[in-house]
């Protein structure tokens, strides 16, 4: 019969019958060798009645579960040759096996013996099972072909094949199959599976009205009652179209909750930058207490929440709470306590949760490379590169966006060199668009201005915005008007309303003396109605954070920080600091713009943080747009006067300030 050429996706030799391996009977010669021992013989006929079809398919479908897929195949083909009676219940777990096994192979010959049994299409668990094998297997046009021979799916097998799209990234495909279910008229057996299928590849096209359609839908027919679909709804308004965390939001507060759906609207938060918000509603989860209690999940949530607010204070009280529960050396929550220290700026603390970590995968050693190359720790990054490399986890696309950032914020020229060619000829990982990235900034930073622009000519994906800013960065440093102006018209192409590109190259025109088109580029912004985000500067002090924009008065404590900055800024004149007014942006007089100079954000938050800080701490200041080169030079002279050592986060890359140097090398 077809079925006995049935085998499993191996090419081991045969190996001794066991319960997860049954041969026919012994009366075969090769057979008899193959033979299991009485005992184990005895313990598999216990399990399996071979008289019984439905003995066999619980069989495979046991150790498929126990996630020995191989071995459910070798059962279900040992099935066929003690009862071929068995074919009917055993082969849509066995097609299940295959799925999971990613054996296309195999599944072709479960395919061909659907067929020629007449199984498929007219079972429905049968054609379900052979859509689930194909997707499985990565052959989404296969699976198709086969769907369309089913005459009239039922709302299961629908599901399966818009599942399944959903697996192999076929996000429209998959709301088309959804669309057309709803159309003929099945709209009321619509169910759980079906409507999370479909709100989750809403979750990932820009149409933001999609959600919102599927929604009403599932709203009509009573499924959004259900916790789960909610969370799905919820998950899929924050990540669809508009990225609309209101309507989420919305949702959560009307809905009943379940640690997943705070979980769920903490990480939106934390995702999007909204650290506040996260950091709120987890207070409120705490508040709430019963069945909700805070997990792994919830702690690398607000972790990466804490991250992004630069907020250390939190994130060390939260850091207290994973060794409490006992995650310290989870994996996940490990790697994400690492991610925290090192954005908040201490890499030595980010270094001690790394090594507590058990079973460390290729994102915790990534996350540590990044680390210290965020920091300019290049070579130390480096050694843990080797160390990672020693451990026998083989490097990956990211880890080598990680090595090659480290160099270039190191200025390792000939380490990043090195690596990118390495990572091609050795590791076959073609560079993309973010390891092309590093290299142009490596190089800018070294002033090889020329083989940067080289190198993104020859290019063999198209160019990104971030990397033609970073060439802009380096235009800026060595003050290329021209390679500035060809990066700005590139730039301008791909990302228009972006405001820190405008202000950049305003920035190379000011500095150069360029006040003609420095009006150019303000009455450019004006008439593309684009909108320069207001830079800001924030400082946490005993779990409180401060904010501060340019000539800011709202703190209560302003008038002591604007008297003490006026005495600072005195002391730093005397020590050799003159105003670098070049970077205002603006044709005024040389008094006008020092004055203007005076009141950055940089300035104020340090002021207050050295006002209200006890000597010795470091000061940690976040800020959300580039440092201003003024405020750059005029800390490096407040630490050398001081003896305090300032770290500044912004949008770019930290800066250690200390002994009136910077850790950048006056590079950002």
């Amino acid at each position: 019969m077809a079925a006995a050429i049935i085998m499993p996706p191996h090419t081991d030799p045969p190996r001794p019958a066991t319960a997860s391996n049954p041969t026919a009977p012994a009366s075969h010669p090769q057979r008899q060798r193959d033979a299991p021992t009485p005992s184990l013989r005895a313990l598999f006929l216990r399990a399996v009645d071979p008289s019984r079809p439905s003995s066999w398919s619980t069989a495979v479908a046991d150790l498929l579960s126990s996630g020995d897929p191989v071995a459910a195949l070798a059962v279900f083909a040992a099935a066929l040759r003690a009862n071929p009676a068995a074919l009917r219940p055993a082969l849509p777990p066995a097609l299940r096996a295959a799925a999971a096994a990613t054996s296309l192979s195999a599944g072709r010959q479960l395919h061909l013996l659907a067929l020629r049994s007449g199984l498929f299409p007219s079972d429905a668990y049968c054609a379900s099972a052979l859509l689930h094998m194909y997707h499985h297997c990565f052959r989404p046009l296969d699976a198709r072909r086969a769907f369309d021979e089913i005459p009239t799916p039922n709302p299961v097998i629908v599901t399966a094949m818009a599942s399944g799209c959903m697996r192999n990234n076929l996000v429209y495909t998959t709301l088309s199959i959804f669309r057309s279910m709803v159309a003929s008229g099945s709209a009321g057996v619509v169910d759980e599976a079906a409507a999370l299928v479909a709100l989750s590849a809403s979750a990932r096209v820009p149409d933001r009205g999609i959600t919102g359609g599927i929604h009403a839908l599932v709203s009509k027919i009573g499924l959004d009652g259900q916790t789960g679909v909610a969370n799905t709804i919820i998950d899929a308004y924050a990540k669809g179209g508009g990225h609309d965390l209101g309507a989420a939001r919305k949702l959560f507060d009307m809905m009943d909750r379940d640690v997943v759906s705070w979980n769920t609207m903490i990480a939106l938060y934390a995702q999007n930058g909204l650290s506040t918000e996260a950091l709120g509603l987890y207070s409120k989860m705490l508040i709430v207490g019963g069945d909700v209690r805070c997990n792994a999940v919830t702690l690398s949530a607000v972790l990466l929440a804490c991250a992004h607010a630069g907020a250390i204070q939190t994130g060390k009280r939260i850091h207290n709470q994973v060794v409490r529960m006992g995650l310290e050396d989870n994996v996940y929550v490990g790697t994400s306590v690492v991610d925290m220290y090192s954005k908040c700026g201490k890499v030595e603390m980010a270094w001690k949760a790394f090594q507590k970590i058990k079973g460390k995968n290729i994102l915790s050693w990534s996350a540590m490379i990044a680390g210290y190359g965020m920091h300019g720790y290049g070579q130390e990054a480096l050694h843990v590169f080797t160390d990672m490399r020693k451990s026998g986890l083989k490097p990956n696309y990211i880890t080598f966006i990680t090595v090659l950032a480290a160099c270039s914020h190191a200025g390792l020229l000939s380490e990043g060199r090195y690596w990118y060619n390495t990572m091609k000829t050795e590791f076959g990982i073609e560079p993309g668009v973010e390891h092309y990235g590093c290299m142009v900034d490596l190089l800018g930073r070294a002033g090889c201005l020329d083989e940067a622009y080289g190198l993104i000519k020859e290019m063999k994906v198209k160019p990104d915005a971030a990397l033609w800013g970073a060439l802009l960065s380096a235009c800026r440093i060595y003050k290329n008007v021209e390679l500035a102006k060809i990066c700005a018209e590139r730039l301008f192409e791909l990302d228009a309303t972006n405001s820190g590109y405008y202000v950049l190259l305003s920035n190379i025109y000011a500095e150069a003396g360029m006040w003609k088109e420095v009006e150019r580029m303000r009455v450019l912004v004006k008439t593309r109605g684009i909108e320069k985000p207001p830079g800001y500067s924030s400082v946490e002090l005993k779990g409180k954070t401060h904010l501060f924009y340019v000539g800011d008065k709202s703190h209560p404590q302003y008038k002591e920080i604007y008297a003490y900055l006026e005495k600072l800024l005195e002391r730093i004149h005397d020590a050799g600091y003159v105003p670098n007014t070049g970077s205002v942006l603006h044709d005024l007089d040389v008094e006008e713009r020092e004055s203007m100079l005076r009141i950055h954000s940089e300035k104020l938050a340090v002021a207050f943080a050295l006002m209200n800080s006890v000597q010795g701490s470091v000061i940690h200041v976040i800020k959300n747009l580039r440092v201003c080169t003024d405020c750059h030079a005029a800390i490096k002279i407040i630490t050398k006067l001081t003896g305090r050592e300032i770290i500044i986060r912004d949008l770019k890359r930290f800066h250690h300030f200390k002994d009136g140097l910077c850790s950048c090398g006056d590079y950002w």
